[in-house]
Formats: structure tokens, C-alpha cells, sequence
């Protein structure tokens, strides 16, 4: 197992230095699921929901949130993102929207945590804007999917 590389050697909070690694394409997927009741999956599918495009705001925000990424989690590094992508997938058979985004840049760090902040965000938005009409709403299944560049290459999570 790989050492914890976020501590130096005291032990204490650290940013990692990537300053000698070299530029390189990087890419990463991440998705979040959210379950809500089947007449609030209708209403935001068809269109119908008094706040208007839920869908658009939740994109638009999940974007902002993986520029915004550093600013949110102590030791990412700022990084000048090329590429944001968030898409929605409704899932009528469980009541759920399936939320997957990806970044990219060519840099020397990953974007894992940023597609995982994009993803999250924009549950986050979905639940904020349809939390009126449904407050048991679940947000769950968070994870990375793929991350390409780098050093450790190509990697993909199991289904």
C-alpha cells in the first residue's frame, strides 16, 4: 500500500510538492446517485418543476464546484481544468438520476478530486432544489470511475 503522501515526515498536514513531476494529460470520471420518491423523478424529467430546468442549475453548479475545488478541500492544488463535463442519467426502473462527470487537463496533478466535487455538487444542487417536494431524498454511491495520465497510468474501478 502507498504511503499517505498529504504528511510530511512530522506527521503534520502537508501540501505535496508536484513542481518536479512532469505535464502530463490527465483525465478522471467520478459518479453520485440520488434516490427520490417517483413523482419528484417525473416532475424534474418532464420539466415540471416550479424552479424551473433543475437539471441545468444542478450542471452549471457541479461545473463551478471542480474550478472551485481547491478552495473547498485544504490540499488540492489550484489547477487550470480544461475540460468539465457533468451528465444526468434518469433511472425511472429505481427513482434515481445517476450523475457522472469528468475533468481533464494536462498538468502534474490528478483530477480525481475534482470530478468527485463536480459530482457531488450537483447532487448536492438536485436535492437543494427539489427539497420542498421531497425531503427523504438519499445521495449515495460517490466514487471515482476512471483516472488517466500520471504516473500510475490508466486505472478503472470494478463494477
Amino acid at each position: 500500500m502507498a504511503e499517505l503522501s498529504h504528511l510530511n515526515k512530522q506527521g503534520e498536514a502537508n501540501m505535496v510538492d508536484v513542481s518536479a513531476k512532469p505535464i502530463s494529460a490527465r483525465e478522471a470520471r467520478a459518479e453520485a446517485y440520488i434516490s427520490m420518491s417517483e413523482q419528484t423523478l417525473q416532475l424534474i424529467s418532464k420539466g415540471e418543476h416550479r424552479k424551473g430546468d433543475v437539471f441545468a442549475v444542478a450542471r452549471i453548479a457541479g461545473i463551478q464546484a471542480a474550478k472551485k475545488c481547491s478552495d473547498l478541500i485544504p490540499l488540492c492544488h489550484p489547477l487550470m481544468l480544461s475540460k468539465v463535463q457533468v451528465d444526468f442519467q434518469i433511472l425511472s426502473e429505481t427513482n434515481q438520476v445517476r450523475i457522472e462527470t469528468m475533468c481533464r487537463l494536462s498538468g502534474q496533478t490528478g483530477v480525481e478530486m475534482e470530478a468527485l466535487t463536480a459530482a457531488s455538487v450537483a447532487a448536492l444542487t438536485l436535492f437543494d432544489m427539489c427539497k420542498a417536494v421531497d425531503p427523504a431524498m438519499v445521495i449515495d454511491g460517490t466514487r471515482v470511475l476512471e483516472k488517466q495520465g500520471g504516473k500510475t497510468g490508466h486505472w478503472q474501478a470494478q463494477p
